[in-house]
């Protein structure tokens, strides 16, 4: 697919942008954060409740579909859309954060990554023909490459290697994808840059990607236990070298202010399971911070979570009655809290989006971290 991704706006104070990015699936906003569906779900939530927030775009995990039920059996079903009933856009992973998660059960070698199955010991295998055979039996609007990520810390020599692997493995999912007419029939391949906190190494990877000329490209490898600053210095320094005329996608964070100041250098799009593992454990998002609703503090609070804030949580229900539901260990709590935090994360994608057209992203976003991450007001 041509001319799939349209740049609409750019701030004057910052690199943010506003974009439009197309799939087979619909039209994708940008910048815009996508809810994780690890095993074809988004935990607690039907495909209905996520239009009714204005999901766009959901993610599914490559390795874990795979494992159970599996990729032949989804096909069978008519390909992941078909199987969860979600008719929207989705992003699949390729596993390749998994050797870095279950580095326990992996083995890394130039054919890709073996694996022992969380779930019961048996060996499973992950190369570019693996995993962009899968996501083709997935039908993912949005296939990544398979990747090596490297560990922080991680000595130089050892994390150069891994790029140079990541770069041979995306050339290889290419010519894959390419072969079994995947891109023909109008499906996106994301290459995933990597280099830990080696400022030459992110530039090299993020340089022989791009030349590979694909759908879109990711940074890897951050926030896997750097601090804060050196994730958002390694975002800021890789994504000159990226094409400005493709989407930008970093993976797996973050937390609200995150994505503001990285929306502020360049990124497009987002995923995290933060917003909804929380909700499990009583937690919500508010202007001045997260907040749990199992404080004391909330047994007669007749407010709802956030005021105004447009979703099925916050329109019926009391701060006192999810704060029941919760300590209650009532199921609904954690779909009802579930609606609000994703609910939270979209909007903010959507004010964003808002303050770029309108030319004051780079002020509004400086309030907004400002309060959240200062602020702890009793509304909140």
């Amino acid at each position: 697919m041509t001319d799939h991704f349209q740049l609409i706006k750019t701030d004057k104070h910052s690199s943010a942008r506003r974009g439009r990015l197309k799939t087979l699936h619909g039209e994708i906003e940008t910048p815009i954060f996508m809810p994780v569906g690890t095993q074809g779900t988004v935990k607690g939530l039907t495909p209905i409740q996520l239009h009714e927030i204005e999901a766009q775009i959901i993610l599914g995990n490559t390795y874990h579909l795979n494992l159970r039920p599996g990729s032949e059996l989804i096909r069978e079903f008519g390909g992941l859309h078909a199987f969860m009933g979600w008719d929207g856009p989705i992003l699949t992973d390729s596993g390749g954060f998994q050797a870095f998660s279950l580095a326990k059960l992996s083995q890394i070698s130039e054919a890709g990554i073996a694996f022992q199955s969380h779930l019961d010991g048996a060996k499973v295998f992950l190369g570019p023909k693996e995993v962009m055979t899968i996501q083709s039996n997935l039908g993912s609007d949005i296939a990544m490459v398979i990747d090596e990520c490297p560990p922080f810390p991680c000595e130089k020599q050892d994390c150069a290697k891994a790029i140079e692997r990541t770069s041979r493995w995306a050339l290889k999912c290419r010519d894959v994808a390419d072969s079994i007419g995947f891109l023909d029939a109008g499906h996106h391949v994301f290459a995933i840059a990597q280099g830990s906190t080696f400022e030459d190494l992110r530039r090299q990877s993020a340089e022989e990607l791009s030349a590979m000329e694909f759908s879109g490209y990711a940074i890897g490898g951050v926030s896997v236990g750097e601090p804060e600053p050196e994730m958002l210095h390694q975002v800021g320094v890789t994504i000159p070298f990226l094409p400005a005329n493709k989407p930008r996608y970093t993976m797996g964070l973050g937390t609200p202010s995150q994505m503001l100041k990285m929306i502020g250098l360049g990124v497009d799009m987002f995923d995290c399971v933060l917003p909804s593992r929380v909700a499990r454990n009583g937690a919500f998002f508010t202007p001045f911070g997260m907040k749990n609703i199992r404080n004391a503090k909330f047994t007669r609070d007749p407010a709802p979570l956030v005021e105004g804030m447009d979703n099925y949580t916050c329109a019926n229900f009391s701060r006192a009655y999810l704060r029941h539901l919760t300590v209650a260990k009532e199921i609904l709590s954690c779909t009802l809290l579930t609606i609000h935090n994703l609910h939270f994360y979209l909007d903010l994608m959507k004010q964003a989006r808002e303050r770029i057209e309108s030319g004051d992203f780079s002020s509004w976003s400086r309030d907004w971290i400002a309060n959240y991450e200062n602020g702890d007001r009793d509304e909140g």
